[in-house]
């Protein structure tokens, strides 16, 4: 990408992509090349190890 100017996320490094997801331009540290992601939308997408969130036992939803 030819691109220049500073990282949408920490406003410190150059562009280096930009986010298959949001668009925003990214530097090095806030672009995952296998993803093509940038680092807010990879947290979005696929959890961690840490993340607490669990399902709530309903077999059931009612609209």
């Amino acid at each position: 990408m030819s691109v220049s100017g500073l990282c949408e996320l920490c406003t410190q490094n150059e562009i280096v992509d930009g986010c298959d997801r949001c668009g925003r331009l990214v530097c090095e540290r806030h672009y995952d090349e296998a993803s093509g992601f940038c680092t807010d939308c990879l947290t979005e997408v696929e959890p961690t190890d840490d993340d607490t969130r669990q399902p709530d036992d309903v077999d059931t939803y009612r609209v």
